[in-house]
């Protein structure tokens, strides 16, 4: 089993910036990927950025050059830095961990709320 515990979530104004954390504990090995996904009610859960442990990070399209993916292996914590905020980036965001055959972990959510 994998814990996860993010932090980091809340309210900015559109324009503003937030840094989301998610620590991972317990069983980390063979972690393949760390990420990020949010959803917003009625929708699907989507993915936001990804990264493997070799530090290559993916984006969604709606969030490239805004947002930010970085990973402390020693720590075991992946970071999602989000500038430029705006309405539609209000969503509860999950960190998600990636383990070898289809195994997968999520955090509890954290809530990011970008007022207009």
């Amino acid at each position: 089993q994998v814990q996860l515990v993010e932090s980091g979530g809340g309210a900015v104004q559109a324009g503003g910036s937030l840094r989301l954390s998610c620590a991972a504990s317990g069983s980390i090995f063979s972690i393949i990927e760390m990420a990020w996904y949010r959803q917003v009610p009625g929708k699907e859960r989507e993915m936001v950025a990804g990264i493997t442990r070799g530090g290559e990070p993916n984006y969604a399209d709606s969030v490239k050059g805004r947002f930010t993916i970085s990973r402390d292996n020693a720590k075991n914590t992946v970071y999602l830095q989000m500038n430029s905020l705006n309405a539609e980036d209000t969503a509860v965001y999950y960190c998600n961990v990636r383990k070898p055959y289809g195994t997968q972990y999520w955090g509890q959510g954290t809530q990011v709320t970008v007022s207009s």
